[in-house]
């Protein structure tokens, strides 16, 4: 029988309820402590029997600091041990633990199979005898620290090894117990990764289309995306560019396949070519010894999707374009060519014609990317829709929050109708999670609705009358299309917007200056 004491943390009082357990002839062959601030005492007593118990249970109360005793049926590392075999067992990768001689202590079913014996049958077993030239426990001494992606042979079959050592507080490498080995085969380690993170992919079902025109968008791409050819997504900062890229690869033949995703915004030229391209072993000072797997292998026969592709630099253009064109690449560092099968979708907030107009981007990767075009389009432009749509963003946060579905006040609708949304549907999400944390008593009011000021469209008041009409009119113009142009970044939708060429629209906006600097 396994017990528990529910009792104070206090000096001797085990001694006290172990005095007890003597006293009745009752013999208790492991204990631990447990509980959130240790209030727990555990004991296993193999010749307690029930009707004994009953007759304990009174005499447990008379120990000062004892609250209450009851029976359990597992001790608390019984019941982790038991947790970590069934996760264990439920992971398709094989998993091992080894010791510091070499020998393997234990291993989940995957590590089994690979290794053609029984789970009981693993213990003590040489790793030696199934890996080629791979001394594990020499490279946990000198590392002393979490190794990912080392490039291992099983019995002859290549697999990217991640080891994390098993050490105790001391720093010294006696004190270590050894490592637990984490293998995932070469060609899957992409498939791997994108089986962990598939709960979070949604399909065309997740993209709201209460609106009439983002209903339109959606017909336009599930046409799209079965085709097996490179995408491009055009729109503002939280329009959804990503969610729309995930449901057009769940709705592909390739939908089974891994989808990556890397925003080139922000990262550096080279940060950018190795997380993309990976690098080979030794490749520069403070590389990994085994070299790195980039996002296009880790894809192999699935999406690669790539945001603020406007962003990539003239070298990386080039060698996007030389993959796009002959379907393989090099690593940094390395002469191997890569040869891979992966459809490329892309995403941008500006226009890439006109960047290609200005030189500052390849017209031969833009032709290469653009065979297939969406444009979503900003939420002010998706009004029509707004109420269902606030309506569902209401209840998940509702739900995230854990309190009723609150309603929301007429006035408070009418504010959200007349913002200009700079963030989109992104922005909308947010605010209205933070107005239902605000808001008491089921309503959602105006006063809970907060929403920044900046890029508020200005009154067309204010202006200098100074100097003749043209002068007037050449500031007025100018402002009109400062303040258009945050909407329509390019003079494609800009001319679109005004009813101009697009030849016209870039002219002024060169002549005023607008847009330069974005």
């Amino acid at each position: 029988m396994r017990i528990k004491v529910h009792c104070q943390n206090r000096v001797g009082i085990l001694r006290d309820i172990l005095q007890l357990l003597v006293a009745y002839g009752v013999n208790v062959s492991s204990g631990e402590v447990g509980g959130e601030h240790g209030d727990a005492i555990y004991l296993r007593c193999p010749n307690l029997i029930n009707l004994q118990f009953q007759s304990l249970v009174p005499k447990f109360a008379t120990i000062p600091g004892v609250f209450g005793v009851k029976r359990v049926g597992l001790m608390p590392s019984e019941r982790r041990h038991m947790e970590l075999n069934a996760l264990l067992g439920a992971l398709e990768f094989p998993v091992l633990s080894i010791d510091m001689s070499g020998a393997i202590v234990a291993a989940n079913r995957a590590a089994a199979q690979l290794l053609g014996v029984r789970v009981d049958e693993v213990p003590g077993m040489p790793l030696a005898r199934y890996v080629d030239d791979f001394d594990l426990p020499q490279l946990v001494r000198a590392n002393r620290s979490r190794i990912n992606g080392l490039r291992v042979k099983v019995k002859g079959d290549v697999f990217l090894a991640d080891i994390a050592p098993l050490q105790s507080e001391h720093e010294d490498s006696e004190a270590m117990a050894g490592a637990v080995l984490t293998l995932h085969r070469a060609d899957r380690v992409g498939e791997h990764i994108y089986n962990v993170r598939k709960q979070e992919l949604r399909g065309f079902d997740s993209i709201f289309q209460s609106s009439r025109v983002m209903a339109a968008v959606v017909r336009e791409a599930r046409r799209m995306a079965p085709l097996d050819a490179p995408l491009l997504i055009e729109g503002e900062t939280g329009t959804g560019k990503e969610l729309l890229a995930r449901a057009c690869h769940l709705a592909s033949p390739r939908g089974q396949s891994p989808l990556m995703a890397l925003n080139c915004a922000g990262l550096s030229e080279s940060m950018a070519e190795t997380e993309l391209f990976g690098y080979g072993p030794g490749a520069f000072e403070g590389a990994r010894v085994e070299g790195k797997l980039g996002l296009l292998e880790l894809t192999a026969g699935g999406t690669l999707f790539l945001d603020g592709v406007a962003e990539m630099s003239a070298r990386l253009q080039a060698k996007l374009l030389r993959f796009l064109q002959e379907g393989c690449f090099r690593r940094v560092g390395s002469e191997e060519e890569v040869y891979l099968d992966v459809r490329v979708i892309c995403a941008t907030q500006v226009d890439l014609s006109e960047l290609c107009a200005r030189g500052a981007f390849r017209q031969d990767l833009y032709h290469r990317l653009n065979v297939l075009s969406l444009h979503i389009p900003p939420l002010r432009e998706c009004l029509d829709g707004l109420q269902p749509l606030v309506e569902h963003f209401l209840d998940q946060a509702s739900r995230q929050i854990g309190c009723p579905l609150p309603r929301i006040a007429p006035a408070a609708l009418e504010r959200l109708a007349q913002y200009h949304w700079p963030g989109n549907v992104r922005q909308l999400e947010n605010v209205l999670f933070q107005a239902v944390s605000l808001c008491e008593g089921g309503l959602v009011k105006v006063e809970h609705i907060r929403l920044p000021d900046y890029g508020v469209p200005q009154p067309f008041g204010n202006f200098s009358l100074e100097g003749g009409l043209d002068d007037i009119v050449g500031r007025f113009e100018k402002a009109v299309l400062e303040q258009l142009y945050c909407g329509h970044p390019s003079s494609r939708l800009l001319g679109k917007r005004l009813g101009l060429s697009h030849t016209t629209i870039a002219n002024k906006l060169k002549l005023y200056g607008v847009g330069q600097t974005r």
